[in-house]
């Protein structure tokens, strides 16, 4: 198969996107040839079948035409829609096959195209939110890809659940250093800082354990990318700041992907407040480090089976949450351990992402909706 890939951005080092390079490392070893389409490109690596292929959006950047006025923008967003087009007929001949990550308004520009070309078009989606451009995609879209039920909450013969990528060999297992000699709780959550995340619940529930007498420190990981992003970053440390947290609750910004491991393996619980209503990759990436993880999240229910009650908690309930790091924190050594395993090996046997792959390309083989 001659795959066509639309994603966001190809770069090795991306906060939040930076996955996006080891899942066409994976295609490249099941396709005989991929290209790649994107908004952005900045570091990689890839295989010498793989070719990639910017809209410009960094090129524009460096330009300082984010800066720009009104008219600009709407210039840059024309001229990517030119080129987009461009790119989509005249690879015509590289690829038989489509495969759009997440970005379902490719889809709706491209999907007529890919269609009168012959090509079977896939979309990747995983988000709680039905957007209209999701609906006129499953139009267009011969089998549309999720990782789990609620990843996709729209009604059509074309979904397909395959679960998510994570890559095993980078988060590899390491047991927890817990508080045994430094007698503080190492917690720690990655993502996108954002309102639909509910930091807030996370702070709350700490300020819950130091009026209980614990001993622990939060690390926050993640950037603010939109306007309103930053606004609800500020209005986390001013929440920080009225607790009388600011010793122990700290912001660690946007990190590589890359290195996300590394912060991970100096943790001892994950905490994951999301209410996307989607499957996180990040509290899988946690599980594949056999970390401890706590989430309200409804999407885990499909993933965490004889877990779930232990390490659920609901939305926005900081007491209960507060209560459940608490009960973690006190378990015994052996029975952390295997905890741990058990997480990984979900991960390993349901969440790789070689089996994912497999998984989508077979998917296009023989498991797409005809119509």
């Amino acid at each position: 198969m001659k795959l066509l890939i639309l994603t966001q951005k190809i770069d090795r080092n991306d906060d939040v996107l930076g996955f996006m390079h080891r899942w066409v490392e994976a295609f490249s070893r099941q396709c005989e040839k991929v290209t790649v389409i994107c908004l952005e490109q900045g570091v990689y690596a890839l295989p010498e079948n793989v070719r990639i292929i910017s809209l410009g959006k960094e090129k524009k950047e460096n330009r300082e035409y984010r800066i720009g006025n009104m008219g600009n923008k709407l210039l840059q967003r024309l001229q990517y829609l030119v080129r987009f087009y461009q790119l989509a007929w005249c690879e015509r001949n590289s690829y038989d096959a489509v495969f759009v990550h997440m970005n379902t308004e490719y889809v709706v520009l491209g999907g007529w195209l890919w269609r009168l070309l012959g090509k079977r078009v896939g979309l990747w989606y995983a988000h709680g939110y039905v957007p209209w451009s999701l609906r006129v995609a499953e139009k267009f879209a011969h089998i549309i890809f999720t990782s789990t039920k609620s990843g996709c909450r729209i009604v059509s013969k074309k979904i397909k659940v395959v679960g998510q990528g994570i890559d095993g060999e980078q988060f590899i297992h390491h047991e927890s250093p817990g508080t045994t000699n430094s007698g503080i709780l190492t917690l720690i959550t990655v993502g996108r800082i954002s309102p639909v995340k509910d930091l807030e619940t996370l702070i709350e529930a700490t300020a819950v354990l130091r009026d209980a007498g614990v001993h622990f420190s939060v690390r926050i990981v993640g950037g603010a990318g939109l306007p309103e992003q930053h606004a609800y970053a500020a209005a986390l440390r001013e929440l920080v700041a009225e607790k009388k947290l600011h010793d122990t609750v700290h912001f660690a910004g946007a990190v590589s992907h890359a290195k996300i491991a590394a912060y991970l393996q100096k943790a001892d619980i994950f905490i994951n407040t999301s209410r996307t209503g989607s499957l996180d990759k990040a509290v899988l990436e946690a599980m594949a480090t056999g970390l401890p993880i706590l989430t309200c999240n409804e999407a885990l229910k499909e993933v965490l089976g004889g877990y779930t009650e232990q390490l659920m908690y609901q939305k926005g309930d900081a007491a209960e949450l507060a209560k459940k790091i608490l009960l973690l924190k006190n378990m015994d050594k052996a029975e952390r351990r295997r905890l741990g395993e058990g997480l990984r090996k979900i991960v390993i046997e349901q969440h790789s992402v070689a089996g994912l792959i497999t998984k989508i390309v077979s998917g296009y083989a023989d498991g797409y909706h005809r119509d």
